[in-house]
């Protein structure tokens, strides 16, 4: 009896655990709270401005097949295809008989790449770098690109959201990276974008797990294949991304020409990469949420 009974017990917590409401909730709030200190620290300050733009305007890819690359996927990143995907999304939902999936991709997706818009026209950056250029954060393209790729994450079957992740980490940070080479944002605008996707995401997911809480069961973690690479990716890119942002700094206040605009160029790169792992690990496991087997809650099955 005592063996049958230990076969017959839950998997070990390490492995798995019930889906809550707290997660996204924190989640929301902490992206959101992120958005707007990188909004203060590098719009509002000289020093953030100045170490911004310097990223930005280092930016020198001579490459032929390189510039091909960044173009084409600077220009596949339109309207159309961004309702394209949300029309899979929701499809995907749909006939998963999960309509609060398609819905929640809905709203993450228009959610996020609206208040971008509505932020990119409304808010005020003063001229503190002697840069004369218009307000462009939060970036669109970046919005457009995180939003489809969670939206996607999101109504997929949990077998194969990590393979997704994964892809859709790289195609995000290629796009980030892309816009600050061809100068339309600044590293900033890229990284703003990326949190209020996740703020979104994160809006969306609350949603999705209060209509449906009593039919959580513990929900599984992203297989290894696809954390581990984010991880070691977003520790190494972070680490040398905030050591090259300090070292632009010092060189802009306190060692003129310490560093190279490349230099400057590749630390923010490095930590636009280290955001796109971050954002994406975080939601991969807000992702997580399944229904008890053998369950049929309403709005359908899984």
């Amino acid at each position: 009896m005592t063996v049958l009974a230990s076969h017959e017990q839950a998997p070990p917590a390490a492995a798995t655990s019930r889906p809550g409401l707290l997660a996204p909730l924190v989640t929301l709030v902490l992206a959101a709270a992120a958005t707007f200190a990188t909004y203060q620290v590098f719009i509002r300050t000289t020093l953030g401005q100045s170490v911004d733009t310097r990223a930005m305007r280092g930016a020198e890819v001579h490459h032929p097949k390189v510039i091909e690359v960044l173009n084409r996927t600077l220009n596949g990143t339109t309207l159309v295809s961004l309702v394209l995907v949300c029309l899979v999304a929701a499809a995907i939902g749909v006939l998963r008989k999960r309509i609060d999936l398609a819905v929640g991709a809905a709203l993450l997706v228009l959610g996020s790449n609206g208040s971008v818009q509505l932020l990119k026209t409304h808010l005020i950056r003063p001229h503190l770098d002697q840069f004369p250029a218009p307000n462009s954060f939060p970036s669109g393209h970046t919005a457009a690109a995180a939003s489809v790729a969670f939206a996607l994450v999101m109504v997929l079957p949990q077998a194969i959201r990590g393979t997704v992740a994964l892809i859709g980490a790289g195609y995000v940070a290629v796009i980030a990276i892309a816009t600050v080479w061809a100068a339309w944002h600044r590293p900033s605008d890229t990284v703003a974008a990326l949190l209020i996707v996740l703020t979104w995401g994160s809006l969306a997911t609350f949603g999705i797990r209060a209509g449906r809480y009593r039919s959580l069961a513990a929900s599984r973690r992203p297989g290894r294949l696809a954390t581990l690479p984010l991880i070691a990716i977003g520790a190494v890119t972070a680490v040398t991304g905030l050591l090259g942002l300090a070292a632009v700094a010092l060189s802009e206040r306190v060692t003129p020409d310490l560093v190279s605009g490349r230099f400057a160029f590749l630390a923010g790169a490095a930590c636009i990469t280290a955001a796109v792992a971050g954002t994406f690990l975080l939601w991969m496991r807000l992702a997580s949420a399944e229904v008890a087997p053998g369950t049929t809650p309403q709005g359908g099955t899984t």
